[in-house]
């Protein structure tokens, strides 16, 4: 009855390294309709797009962090000291991590 009403068809094709993927994905499923798990698919399975630019302001900001870091590392071994003002960067360097990493979760807790 199902397929009466199914008038359309559609068709195209995969190289039979993506048919394999296909099958495979298929019997981790248990399923052995292809027609039906391609319209499945199709229809109500989706594509995650996880291009996020927030990830290179994130790697950005670890490479500054971690410079920062050392420098100032350097400069304790150097002169036994440490300044109220290296601590106050290194804070404000944590926030501005902590905050880009939040961006990043937000937008991944978009994805459905």
């Amino acid at each position: 009855m199902a397929n009466l009403q199914r008038q359309v068809q559609l068709k195209f094709r995969v190289t039979p390294e993506e048919r394999a993927l296909i099958e495979q994905k298929m019997a981790q499923l248990g399923t052995t309709n292809m027609a039906a798990y391609l319209r499945k698919m199709a229809i109500d399975g989706f594509v995650v797009n996880l291009e996020l630019p927030e990830l290179g302001e994130l790697v950005s900001l670890l490479r500054r962090s971690s410079n920062n870091l050392n420098q100032l590392t350097r400069r304790v071994h150097e002169t036994g000291r440490i300044y109220d003002a290296d601590m106050e960067d290194l804070r404000q360097g944590q926030e501005r991590l902590w905050d880009a990493a939040q961006k990043i979760l937000t937008s991944l807790a978009k994805i459905q």
